[in-house]
């Protein structure tokens, strides 16, 4: 959760517009309207959900969301840096050239880099990348960046998404969830059910039809990334880190997005197209750029950033906010851009915690109890520590037909309204009021120095002192609790036993 206030109010609508498993309202899912349109890399006719200006629009649309979703890193280096090797990329897709229609050309592309340490890059239609800084950590060099963007730009060209829409007809929002939701699951999301971005649904969708198309947007990212001069074989290198990864967190599914294919196969699957592309363009395709890709990345932040919120001994933190509350013993907690989201182990139960559009408490609890669908049981003004509140019991009807407590706490602090919302059904309410009425009745202001002033751990670029094994750079070295030797050996695209030559620079924890 972040304090910019140009990123804080995404999911800041009241509790019956989240998209919760428990609650009644859901997505209706229809046919899409099938249209004819043109493919941009083949030039051939076929069956599309939707016209190129219609992508162009739900592009749009979601980009709003998904920046105020996770949030776009604040460092304006890194951005002119990834859009200026991505236009470059672009110059040389199917979407800039002469033989292609106009409409698709004068597409305007957006890339963006997250505020997010999960390793992840994906593309809505319409024009819009994205690459996490957790990723841009990972990566090496320049030319493996350019075969990442090369890879996605060649989803927006190839119009997977209205594709596959158009195949399975699903309405809208089922498009926009599958476009974007199945991609951001590196080491697993326990608040997808809650969060609304999609959920297990749009990553099996995305399971069922992508391998093709992953194949297709692998070999235009090479193809993209050699035209533009890189040496494309470098991004077999990011795919071993992406195996390497996957078997540490013990998951069978690849890290960067679900549906691709193995990394492993895709290791050597990427150097024989760039060997191929090397015979037939003209001009070298050997470069990789290392110094300009580490002078782009060194200090940029590494893992999860405290100053967006913490836990610590079962106490949720936020530094720049200055406020602090209790998470139920026991309960997993999701720290989004926008909201915190504490989950019971068993999903019975969830608390969601986010700023209020209202300026009021009274006016916060007014809009909850006015929402159709909404019994309020009970509704009055309360105090937490001092402060100006309301409290709201209010009952919804479930999916199934069972009944949903809801409680709601509405709480003034400094110049904002903060929402705690608990969830859980009539008959387990009483078992779990205790737990969700916790948080709420123990959020206070942070005073602990120690924890207003945390920083995040950030990359540096050092160079290795002497002739060793990886290992002994790091396995002596003071690392933060949230990283081990293992992950700076992946980070590095290394083995912990490989040899570093002194002079070698290496991405370690500042």
């Amino acid at each position: 959760m972040t304090a910019s206030p140009t990123r804080l109010p995404t999911l800041r609508r009241t509790l019956l517009r989240l998209v919760l498993p428990l609650l009644v309202v859901s997505a209706a899912v229809g046919s899409g309207c099938v249209t004819t349109g043109t493919n941009p890399i083949s030039g051939n006719t076929r069956a599309y959900a939707y016209s190129w200006a219609e992508e162009e629009k739900l592009g749009r649309e979601a980009d709003q969301q998904i920046q105020q979703q996770y949030g776009v890193y604040e460092d304006e280096e890194v951005r002119q840096y990834v859009d200026r090797v991505a236009q470059d990329v672009l110059a040389e897709s199917h979407m800039r050239r002469s033989s292609t229609p106009e409409r698709f050309r004068d597409t305007d592309f957006a890339f963006r880099v997250l505020d997010s340490p999960i390793i992840n890059a994906f593309a809505l239609p319409g024009g819009y990348v994205y690459v996490t800084r957790g990723l841009l950590a990972h990566l090496n060099n320049e030319a493996q960046l350019a075969v990442v963007l090369g890879h996605e730009i060649g989803h927006v060209a190839g119009r997977h998404a209205s594709k596959q829409a158009a195949k399975k007809q699903l309405m809208q929002g089922v498009l926009v969830g599958g476009a974007l939701a199945g991609q951001m699951a590196f080491g697993g999301n326990v608040a997808e059910n809650v969060l609304g971005v999609g959920g297990q649904a749009a990553q099996l969708l995305s399971l069922s039809y992508s391998r093709d198309n992953e194949r297709e947007s692998d070999r235009l990212g090479v193809e993209y990334a050699a035209r533009a001069g890189y040496d494309a074989a470098e991004g077999a290198a990011f795919f071993t880190s992406l195996k390497r990864r996957s078997e540490q967190s013990g998951q069978s599914i690849p890290t960067w997005q679900s549906t691709h294919p193995d990394p492993g196969q895709r290791e050597d699957t990427i150097v024989e197209l760039a060997r191929q592309w090397d015979t037939k363009i003209e001009g070298p395709a050997d470069a990789r750029n290392q110094d300009a890709y580490y002078g782009a990345i060194d200090n940029i932040v590494l893992g999860p950033n405290p100053r967006q919120g913490f836990v610590e001994n079962d106490v949720f933190y936020h530094p720049e906010l200055e406020f602090r509350f209790p998470v139920p013993s026991g309960w997993q907690t999701q720290n989004q851009t926008s909201q915190v989201a504490m989950i019971q182990p068993d999903q019975e139960a969830y608390v969601l915690f986010r700023i209020s559009d209202a300026d009021t408490p009274e006016a916060a609890a007014a809009e909850l109890a006015g929402q159709q669908g909404l019994t309020v049981v009970e509704r009055r003004a309360t105090q937490v520590n001092g402060r100006e509140a309301r409290r709201v019991v209010a009952e919804a009807q479930a999916q199934q037909g069972q009944t949903v407590r809801v409680l709601s706490y509405f709480i003034a602090y400094g110049d904002q309204v903060y929402s705690f919302q608990g969830l859980a059904s009539a008959q387990q309410y009483s078992t779990y009021r205790p737990a969700l009425e916790r948080p709420m009745t123990g959020f206070d202001a942070l005073r602990d120095p120690d924890r207003l002033n945390v920083q995040p751990t950030r990359l540096a670029l050092r160079p290795a002192p002497r002739t060793a094994a990886f290992r002994t750079f790091v396995e002596a070295e003071a690392l933060p609790d949230d990283m081990s030797p293992t992950d700076l050996a992946i980070i590095n695209q290394l083995g912990l036993d490989d040899t570093v030559e002194q002079g070698r620079r290496l991405k370690l924890p500042n």
